[in-house]
C-alpha cells in the first residue's frame, strides 16, 4: 500500500488511520533518509494510540522512549546513533516487542536483525520535484 501525502497533516491523518490496525505486541519500523517524516509520522501514531504530547519529547538522545498509552504500552526507538547491536541486546530491547508494548523504531535497518518477521515496515520517500511531498509505504 503506498499513500501519498502533501504535507505534515495529512501525514499525520495517515499514521493516525494506520494506528487502527497495530495491536499490543505489534513492531512498526520507519525507514526513511533525515528529515523524510518518520519522527512526524511517530509522533501522530503515538497521538492517535493515546500518548499525550507532554509525555512525547523525540527520542533522538535515547535510544528508547516509554510511554503509557490506551490499553497498551508504548516504546519509541531511535537507532540512528545506535553503536552496534550488541548494545540493544543488553537494555533488553526484545522485550519491547511482544504484549503489552506497540513498539515504532526509527533507522531500523541500524539492526534488521533484531525486528521479529511481523515487523510492520513503514518507508517513508521524499519526492524531488515537491518539497512536502511524501510517499508513505506499508508492507506488513
Amino acid at each position: 500500500m503506498i499513500f501519498h501525502s502533501n504535507n505534515e497533516s495529512e501525514t499525520s491523518e495517515f499514521a493516525e488511520e494506520f494506528s487502527r490496525t497495530i495491536r499490543p505486541g505489534d513492531v512498526v519500523a520507519l525507514s526513511g533518509e533525515l528529515g523524510a517524516g518518520k519522527s512526524v509520522f511517530a509522533r501522530a501514531l503515538m497521538r492517535a494510540l493515546g500518548v499525550t504530547d507532554e509525555a512525547m519529547p523525540s527520542p533522538t538522545f535515547a535510544i528508547i522512549q516509554e510511554y503509557p498509552a490506551k490499553g497498551c504500552r508504548v516504546a519509541h526507538m531511535d537507532w540512528y546513533r545506535l553503536s552496534c547491536v550488541e548494545e540493544l541486546e543488553a537494555i533488553g530491547v526484545r522485550e519491547y516487542m511482544q504484549v503489552p508494548w506497540i513498539t515504532i523504531v526509527e533507522w531500523p535497518e541500524r539492526a534488521a536483525s533484531l525486528l521479529p518477521s511481523s515487523t510492520r515496515h513503514v518507508s517513508i520517500t521524499t519526492i524531488a520535484a515537491d518539497p512536502h511531498g511524501r510517499d508513505i509505504a506499508i508492507d506488513a
